[in-house]
């Protein structure tokens, strides 16, 4: 693996210069892993434009989906699906290699969350949508995949989740959780880093920042594992 040579300091962010660096980093994980706030600090320490899902407000049917998950997921997640698309086809339209770009979401998930909660008539219909929708959309240069145990999910939703995603249960982030899992086992669109963030704290300490910069300034071909250790404040 080629060692990351731009160096990162409090006082001088680091700049990806060299040409095979990733110009389209897409950060994933499950609802309270913390994947937008990793994806803000990213494009602000890179210089990246950033693309971001909807807040939970935005989505209509987003609360009703967390009461009732059955009844409204078709909706809930055609809405998705329809709002992401639109971003990453505005990549695909302003030319993807003169441009940089961050997202805090990777299209593959919403096949992930459609086969939890649609019937089968329901996901046929949406896969034909998924289909249309995605056609030659661009796909991320590396992508950050952030795991942590449900326990840990659940309070960091508590104390800093949407009004809508403290209702979530713990069985509906188990089976997230597992969900996510099954789908990084088997992905090999775009190189991968997976990050256990279970103990560090990439909001408040900046150590445990700068040494997943630091990691994803060496990433390049394949699939690399990242298991910090959490550093004092």
């Amino acid at each position: 693996m080629e060692a990351a040579t731009l160096p990162y300091t409090a006082d001088a962010s680091p700049t990806p210069e060299k040409e095979d660096f990733p110009r389209f980093i897409a950060v994933e994980g499950p609802i309270g892993v913390g994947k937008t706030t990793l994806a803000r600090r990213l494009a602000a320490t890179f210089n990246y434009d950033i693309l971001l899902e909807e807040s939970p407000q935005d989505n209509p049917f987003l609360s009703r989906f967390y009461r009732h998950p059955r009844q409204m997921a078709l909706a809930t997640q055609l809405h998705f699906l329809f709002h992401r698309a639109s971003q990453l086809q505005s990549i695909r339209q302003n030319d993807l290699f003169r441009s940089v770009r961050v997202s805090d979401f990777c299209m593959e998930k919403d096949l992930l969350f459609a086969e939890m909660y649609l019937s089968a008539d329901e996901l046929e219909l949406y896969n034909r949508a998924y289909e249309m929708q995605t056609k030659d959309l661009p796909t991320p240069d590396l992508v950050i995949y952030l795991q942590a145990p449900v326990d840990i999910l659940k309070e960091r939703i508590r104390e800093q989740g949407e009004e809508a995603e403290k209702l979530i249960g713990h069985g509906y982030l188990k089976r997230l959780n597992e969900a996510y899992a099954e789908l990084f086992h088997y992905y090999d669109q775009s190189p991968l880093l997976i990050v256990n963030a279970s103990e560090i704290d990439l909001v408040h300490n900046e150590q445990d920042y700068r040494q997943l910069v630091e990691e994803i300034m060496s990433c390049r071909k394949g699939r690399h594992y990242f298991n910090p250790k959490p550093s004092e404040l």
